[in-house]
Protein backbone atom coordinates (compact mmCIF):
# COMPACT_ATOMS: atom_id res chain seq x y z
CA UNK A 1 0.00 0.00 0.00
CA UNK A 2 1.02 3.28 -0.88
CA UNK A 3 0.72 5.97 2.08
CA UNK A 4 2.39 8.77 0.76
CA UNK A 5 -0.30 8.52 -1.49
CA UNK A 6 -3.27 7.48 1.04
CA UNK A 7 -1.32 10.48 3.53
CA UNK A 8 -1.54 12.73 1.05
CA UNK A 9 -4.95 12.19 -0.36
CA UNK A 10 -6.16 12.50 3.20
CA UNK A 11 -4.79 15.34 3.80
CA UNK A 12 -5.97 17.43 1.01
CA UNK A 13 -9.94 16.17 1.79
CA UNK A 14 -8.57 17.28 6.04
CA UNK A 15 -7.85 21.07 4.34
CA UNK A 16 -10.70 21.09 2.21
CA UNK A 17 -13.27 19.83 5.05
CA UNK A 18 -11.10 22.10 7.40
CA UNK A 19 -11.99 25.30 5.26
CA UNK A 20 -15.41 24.06 4.52
CA UNK A 21 -16.42 23.85 8.28
CA UNK A 22 -14.52 27.64 8.87
CA UNK A 23 -16.64 29.38 6.19
CA UNK A 24 -19.90 27.20 5.47
CA UNK A 25 -20.78 25.75 8.24
CA UNK A 26 -19.21 28.65 10.72
CA UNK A 27 -23.28 29.97 10.54
CA UNK A 28 -24.81 26.95 10.00
CA UNK A 29 -23.71 24.78 12.85
CA UNK A 30 -23.92 25.25 16.71
CA UNK A 31 -21.01 25.65 18.14
CA UNK A 32 -21.58 22.48 20.19
CA UNK A 33 -21.48 20.80 16.46
CA UNK A 34 -19.03 23.22 15.12
CA UNK A 35 -16.24 21.79 18.18
CA UNK A 36 -17.29 18.42 16.95
CA UNK A 37 -16.58 19.61 13.19
CA UNK A 38 -13.34 21.01 14.06
CA UNK A 39 -12.09 17.51 16.82
CA UNK A 40 -12.64 15.79 13.49
CA UNK A 41 -10.67 18.20 11.88
CA UNK A 42 -7.84 17.81 13.76
CA UNK A 43 -7.45 13.74 14.26
CA UNK A 44 -8.24 13.41 10.34
CA UNK A 45 -5.36 16.08 9.72
CA UNK A 46 -3.06 14.64 12.16
CA UNK A 47 -3.24 10.88 11.25
CA UNK A 48 -3.13 11.81 7.74
CA UNK A 49 0.03 13.48 8.34
CA UNK A 50 1.12 10.30 10.25
CA UNK A 51 0.78 7.96 7.37
CA UNK A 52 2.26 10.14 5.35
CA UNK A 53 5.04 9.68 7.31
CA UNK A 54 4.62 5.86 7.19
CA UNK A 55 4.81 5.89 3.64
CA UNK A 56 7.91 7.75 3.61
CA UNK A 57 9.66 5.34 6.39
CA UNK A 58 8.41 2.19 4.16
CA UNK A 59 9.53 3.11 1.51
CA UNK A 60 13.18 4.12 2.82
CA UNK A 61 13.98 0.92 4.42
CA UNK A 62 10.97 -1.21 2.94
CA UNK A 63 9.50 -1.91 6.17
CA UNK A 64 6.03 -3.84 6.13
CA UNK A 65 3.80 -0.63 7.66
CA UNK A 66 0.45 -2.12 5.83
CA UNK A 67 -1.26 -3.35 9.24
CA UNK A 68 -0.42 0.02 11.15
CA UNK A 69 -1.19 1.93 8.03
CA UNK A 70 -4.79 0.67 7.14
CA UNK A 71 -5.67 0.80 11.46
CA UNK A 72 -4.53 4.32 11.06
CA UNK A 73 -6.56 4.72 7.58
CA UNK A 74 -9.90 3.00 8.73
CA UNK A 75 -9.59 5.27 12.26
CA UNK A 76 -9.84 8.38 9.87
CA UNK A 77 -12.47 6.87 8.53
CA UNK A 78 -14.74 5.78 11.05
CA UNK A 79 -13.72 8.47 13.65
CA UNK A 80 -13.60 11.22 11.66
CA UNK A 81 -16.21 10.31 9.54
CA UNK A 82 -18.87 9.82 12.37
CA UNK A 83 -17.82 13.03 13.72
CA UNK A 84 -18.53 14.57 10.30
CA UNK A 85 -21.57 13.31 9.89
CA UNK A 86 -23.26 14.06 13.71
CA UNK A 87 -22.28 17.73 12.46
CA UNK A 88 -23.60 17.93 9.68
CA UNK A 89 -27.22 15.69 11.05
CA UNK A 90 -27.14 16.43 14.58
CA UNK A 91 -27.91 12.60 14.56
CA UNK A 92 -26.41 11.71 18.36
CA UNK A 93 -26.75 7.93 17.49
CA UNK A 94 -23.46 8.52 15.02
CA UNK A 95 -21.57 9.53 18.17
CA UNK A 96 -21.85 5.88 19.20
CA UNK A 97 -19.75 4.92 16.26
CA UNK A 98 -17.09 7.48 16.84
CA UNK A 99 -15.22 5.12 19.79
CA UNK A 100 -14.59 2.60 17.38
CA UNK A 101 -12.73 4.91 15.19
CA UNK A 102 -10.52 5.69 18.11
CA UNK A 103 -10.08 2.38 18.97
CA UNK A 104 -8.52 1.68 15.71
CA UNK A 105 -6.32 4.33 15.86
CA UNK A 106 -5.34 3.25 19.35
CA UNK A 107 -4.56 -0.38 17.49
CA UNK A 108 -2.64 1.24 14.74
CA UNK A 109 -0.05 3.10 17.12
CA UNK A 110 0.14 0.14 19.17
CA UNK A 111 0.61 -1.73 15.97
CA UNK A 112 3.66 0.74 15.46
CA UNK A 113 5.19 0.97 18.67
CA UNK A 114 5.35 -2.75 18.80
CA UNK A 115 6.73 -3.05 15.43
CA UNK A 116 9.43 -0.94 16.43
CA UNK A 117 8.28 1.35 13.16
Amino acid sequence: MDFIRIGSFLAFCGVALGAFGAHALRNRLSPEMLAVWHTSVLYHLLHAVALFGLGLYARSTGADVKTGGLLLTAGVVVFSGSLYALSLTGIKPLGAITPIGGVLFLAGWAWIAIKGV
